[in-house]
């Protein structure tokens, strides 16, 4: 099949809930614009572009750099577009194209992480101050309400930098976004035991690197 042209589009704030949505009931229904695009009607593919191009960029807006978020969101349909003829129409395409959204970004960070030559350096002086202020603190409350600080966003991001692309996936749908380890296994592909048993080491792992950059 000839590949569309895929338009740019804009991220929006992410919803954890949306892999699950089902589809528009007062819509033209996916399957028929599948087998018309199968068939031949490239055109059609407009539709589908529309109607999930928001759904798309807030999957891949959760888990890749802000930078690299448009074109990845254009791999993604551009792969939808080329797997088509594959596609079964089990769970409805909504779960099917979040999908190859998330793998899409895990095939990102496999990437990123075989090519990165540099080793991460520890975390700045700064950042071990905010962290160890927080692991001091054994207030629930105080941890929740520090969270949200840039600090925060700044070392989970230096955290999952030091995990492997398999562990930072998981580590994100199920700790960070909620998703139960059959929900994450689907859009993975893979086994729910092994999601639960990554989400597990994942988890230690993190908890071992953030332990071991507190100031003694």
């Amino acid at each position: 099949m000839e590949k569309p042209y895929i338009c740019s589009v804009s991220p929006k704030k992410a919803n954890q809930n949306e892999y699950n949505m089902p589809d528009d009931p007062s819509t033209p229904n996916d399957a028929d614009i599948v087998r018309r695009i199968v068939e031949g009607d490239v055109n059609a593919f407009e539709s589908l572009l529309t109607r999930y191009k928001d759904h798309v960029l807030r999957i891949v807006k959760r888990h890749m750099p802000y930078q690299e978020v448009e074109e990845t969101a254009q791999e993604v349909f551009i792969r939808a577009y080329q797997s088509l003829p594959k596609y079964k129409g089990k769970g409805g395409f909504k779960q099917w194209l979040s999908a190859i959204a998330v793998r899409s970004c895990y095939d990102y960070w496999r990437k990123v992480y075989r090519s990165r030559e540099v080793p991460m350096s520890s975390l700045t002086e700064r950042h071990q101050d905010w962290l160890e202020e927080v692991m001091s603190d054994q207030s629930n409350q105080s941890f929740h309400e520090k969270s949200s600080q840039q600090e925060a966003i700044e070392i989970l991001d230096w955290a999952l930098g030091k995990l492997s692309a398999e562990d930072r996936i998981v580590m994100e749908l199920v700790y960070l976004e909620g998703l139960s380890g059959k929900e994450a296994a689907r859009l993975l592909g893979w086994s729910v035991a092994n999601v639960k048993i990554r989400s597990l080491r994942s988890r230690r792992k993190l908890e071992k690197l953030l332990l071991g950059q507190r100031k003694t």
